[in-house]
């Protein structure tokens, strides 16, 4: 009687198997290596500084982690959160839009680039990477015609809110977090709950897995699609407010590469290029080796461009192991 490799498995190999281990395990070691080179690496403030260095980009890495589970992918992220956020400074400096009303659109305008982009997609049955490449480079010239200067915003409590510190600790180490980071990682756990436990995020990991089989079992993909893409472009218009939150400005030059810095954390969280695969909260992990790399790197002295190069080859073992990974499932 043969027993089936179901059987085999033991609870250890299904955890090893898991593609949030990868990120935890280079998390660990990372913050191991990093604490030995600089005394000031293991501290609350230091780490206080890594998250506030990635909030931006972790939160756009949200909506991007939801589009790549539909085996999707979005060029245009940063280039919305930079046409996004001129759009609510502009309309209050320039226009006198009350601020609250000015947020909510540039909320808008984030999540109407998302629909356009998801109506693309599906009704036009155009390639997401075609589709979102284009409207990377209309965004960018949309936030040129719409604005070439920078505008300060450090006299309005509603775009700077969330730049602001509290802190927390003994009176022998006092770290200081910003209200940001706290969004940011409620953003993540509010992406976690939809994807791990409603029926939207199940549908979502359907989709990335086979779209054929989820559209006969009566789901209609379409619509789903378009409601991930909208729903990033929405999380884009959030990450342009924390951008203004923690430089006090609205800098139309912000974003151009936020897009590859987003599908870096992405992947280096453990989610499948190919779709269907992946955890939310190992793009948080993702984010956090990318800012633990280049805080460590900088404090040891190595030069910014080295730390690109080494976030490069970062990218390009874990979409290897990724690779290597669907063939052997396969």
């Amino acid at each position: 009687m043969s027993v089936s490799s179901s059987s085999s498995r033991t609870p250890i190999r299904d955890i090893l198997t898991m593609p949030i281990v990868g990120p935890v395990i280079a998390l660990i070691f990372a913050t191991i290596f990093f604490s030995t080179q600089s005394d000031r690496f293991l501290t609350g403030n230091n780490f206080s500084l890594i998250v506030q260095q990635v909030v931006v980009v972790g939160t756009l890495a949200i909506g991007q982690t939801l589009i790549i589970l539909t085996a999707g992918i979005d060029l245009s992220n940063g280039m919305i959160m930079a046409f996004a956020q001129v759009l609510m400074a502009n309309l209050f400096v320039q226009n006198g839009v009350p601020p609250f009303l000015a947020i909510t659109l540039g909320f808008a305008a984030g999540a109407g680039f998302g629909l356009i982009n998801g109506l693309l997609v599906t009704k036009l049955h155009l390639p997401p990477f075609i589709v979102t490449l284009g409207m990377f480079n209309i965004a960018f010239a949309l936030t040129r015609i719409y604005s070439i200067t920078t505008l300060r915003m450090t006299d309005s409590a509603w775009y700077t809110f969330f730049g602001e510190t509290f802190s927390f600790g003994g009176e022998d180490a006092i770290t200081k977090v910003t209200y940001g980071s706290v969004l940011m990682i409620f953003l993540f756990f509010v992406a976690w709950f939809v994807l791990s436990q409603t029926a939207v995020g199940r549908r979502i990991y359907a989709i990335g897995n086979n779209p054929e089989a989820t559209r006969l079992a009566g789901i209609n993909t379409d619509r789903l699609i378009i409601g991930v893409y909208t729903m990033a472009g929405l999380i884009y218009g959030i990450a342009a407010l924390l951008q203004i939150a923690r430089t006090g400005s609205a800098d139309p030059q912000a974003g151009q590469n936020a897009n590859l810095e987003s599908i870096t954390a992405v992947v280096l969280g453990g989610t499948s290029l190919f779709g269907g695969r992946g955890n939310v909260m190992g793009t948080l992990l993702g984010a956090l080796i990318v800012g633990i790399f280049r805080n460590g790197l900088t404090l040891m002295g190595v030069k910014s461009i080295y730390q690109w190069l080494i976030t490069g080859i970062l990218v390009i073992l874990a979409v290897a192991i990724d690779q290597l990974s669907n063939r052997s499932s396969a």
